[in-house]
């Protein structure tokens, strides 16, 4: 972020994420980075955003976003014109970052001139960090192939098939090299593409392992797609740290995950979304068989992984026009975990994954990235996720984005 605001927050009701008390103050930022929590007053005279005894809460983090993922149909996709798909990116990055997503994580996409291009403020958007197209076996869930058609993609927005240990070496490094922040790959069939089995593992345990390697050592993880027990053991034993849906995750499967220290990422936002608006998105049978599937398994997996001890950080994977409902992936997850527990998996579960303590918490030296709600969401916790809630101030690095300082 090349921009960073000085002021103060005051009359606020803070939460900080450290604990789950909401304390009474201001919050001082200087060129950025949160200075002081004190009682109240600005300091230095700089300018004063007054929260006028709301709410505020750290920027949420949504860590499993698509800023290229136009639509469903992933071989039209992958075809259309960069150019369009990155005017429909900033439009999506732009609707994040009024919803009060402050920081995303873009597993399957990107690249070094959107995250650039955010950067310098040519477009309106959250810290943005990339993985660059995900990698994907052949048959597997990125190739956008259909089984009965003689097609090939041209482009590669959101994946690409990559096969063999070498071959996969040098598409992580490349990676690396054009500036992306972690490696994506596909471990398990999945909803949306037409020729893999759900629970099938994907991927030589060989190839798991040569990309984790890569990854580890530029000092960064591998995420992982998978649904099944059998992908997630595969992946979480090869050398992945984020296991991205999980759907069908169980107690055992959980364990191995805490033993290495695996991350789950839900995403039950985008299951609930295509199983309420299907009639507007088209989905085949085979697509609607397997979101029924995962749809139902979606809120368990998080109980388990909560009582194995396995952080638990929040994804939405909207594609499309579904989009919309990024919020209510909140009202999903609260449905297992609370209000203090889908706070901190949006904030410090999706921090302890991304590496940085700046991220997800209000204190000394945090980013001064921050939503001020328009009600207590620990009283009435659809302050959190009602659309019709338009009284929601965000501030990203400093800087009022849709409220007034005076």
């Amino acid at each position: 972020m090349t921009a960073a605001g000085t002021l103060t927050i005051d009359n606020a009701r803070i939460w900080t994420a450290t604990d789950d008390e909401i304390v009474d103050g201001a919050i001082h930022v200087r060129d950025g980075i949160v200075e002081a929590i004190t009682d109240a007053g600005a300091l230095d005279g700089r300018p004063v955003l007054d929260a006028r005894e709301r709410v505020v809460i750290p920027g949420l983090v949504d860590a499993h976003f698509h800023a290229y993922g136009i639509g469903l149909d992933m071989l039209v996709m992958e075809a259309t014109p960069l150019s369009y798909v990155t005017a429909k990116a900033t439009k999506r990055l732009g609707g994040a970052l009024r919803r009060g997503f402050t920081t995303v994580r873009d597993v399957a996409g990107g690249d070094i001139g959107l995250q650039r291009a955010i950067d310098e403020g040519l477009i309106a958007g959250p810290r943005y960090l990339f993985t660059g197209p995900a990698l994907s076996q052949t048959g597997g869930h990125g190739d956008p192939r259909p089984g009965d058609l003689a097609v090939d993609t041209c482009c590669h927005h959101t994946s690409e098939v990559v096969d063999g240990v070498e071959p996969l070496r040098v598409a992580v490094r490349e990676r690396f090299r054009t500036g992306a922040h972690a490696i994506k790959i596909m471990t398990s069939g999945g909803v949306i593409s037409l020729t893999d089995p759900l629970r099938i593992p994907q991927y030589s345990p060989e190839e798991v392992r040569a990309v984790c390697d890569e990854a580890i050592r530029r000092g960064s993880y591998v995420a992982a797609h998978a649904y099944s027990p059998e992908a997630i053991v595969h992946s979480v034993t090869n050398g992945v740290r984020s296991i991205e849906h999980g759907n069908l995750l169980d107690a055992a499967t959980a364990q191995v995950m805490a033993r290495s220290g695996a991350l789950l990422v839900p995403t039950l936002a985008t299951y609930d979304a295509m199983d309420r608006r299907v009639d507007e998105i088209g989905l085949t049978p085979v697509q609607k068989a397997k979101n029924l599937e995962v749809l139902d398994h979606g809120k368990r997996a998080i109980d388990i992984a909560a009582e194995e001890g396995v952080t638990i950080g929040f994804g939405t994977d909207l594609m499309g026009d579904l989009e919309d409902d990024q919020l209510q992936g909140l009202r999903l997850q609260h449905e297992v975990m609370g209000t203090a527990g889908v706070l901190r998996a949006a904030t410090r579960g999706n921090a302890e994954l991304l590496g940085d303590d700046r991220v997800g918490r209000l204190g000394e030296g945090s980013f001064a990235d921050l939503v001020i709600l328009a009600r207590d969401p620990f009283d009435e916790p659809d302050a959190l996720w009602d659309p019709a809630d338009d009284a929601r101030d965000v501030v990203l690095n400093g800087i009022p984005f849709g409220a007034r300082t005076s």
